[in-house]
């Protein structure tokens, strides 16, 4: 049975998903998505991003926040086997636990292994605005993702996909052979 889940951070990117899941992706089909009433954190001293409710998030914020800020674009990815979903419960750890919600597809599903490196066909750094109140009648699916456990370990700037594909995606997904996903995150971790 396949599963079904988004991706909100360093995952969005097919070229990080592939190294983690530790395949091709082939068998895999991606849409641009947007979770609303949730924030997309920094987390502290780290490349990758934290989600939570935005209902704790908003207390990380001195002001309110636009429907933009307390929505999460990221990407539905369907397909995912029983093998990738180890593998990113591995990769993710204990900072987050995977739960059921809600997401507004914003497109049509592609296979993510005839992107290539041509990501950003498939997640726009620079996608149009989202109209004042999210459209709760595009088509929505129930999917999995990870939610950050410790808010207090998050920042209150949102982290954006753009500022990590720009300054450092390439660490992810660049490295020695000889070295496995293991000690990258370690590696990661240090920086």
């Amino acid at each position: 049975m396949s599963r079904i889940a988004f991706f909100y951070g360093t995952l969005m990117h097919p070229r990080i998903l592939q190294r983690v899941i530790k395949n091709d992706g082939v068998h895999l089909e991606c849409c641009p998505a947007v979770l609303t009433d949730f924030t997309r954190h920094k987390v502290k001293g780290a490349d990758y991003p934290g989600l939570i409710p935005y209902s704790k998030g908003k207390t990380l914020f001195d002001h309110p926040l636009t429907t933009e800020e307390k929505s999460v674009r990221g990407t539905v990815v369907k397909g995912l086997t029983e093998a990738d979903l180890e593998a990113l419960d591995r990769f993710e750890g204990d900072e987050y636990i995977r739960r059921p919600v809600q997401a507004h597809l914003l497109g049509p599903f592609v296979d993510v292994s005839t992107h290539g490196t041509r990501f950003n066909d498939l997640i726009p750094t620079h996608p149009p605005p989202l109209p004042e109140n999210v459209d709760t009648s595009t088509q929505t699916l129930e999917v999995e993702t990870y939610i950050y456990c410790d808010e207090t370990n998050l920042e209150a700037d949102l982290w954006s996909f753009e500022d990590f594909v720009k300054n450092n995606a390439w660490k992810w997904y660049h490295s020695d052979k000889s070295r496995d996903l293991a000690d990258l995150e370690r590696a990661w971790a240090e920086m």
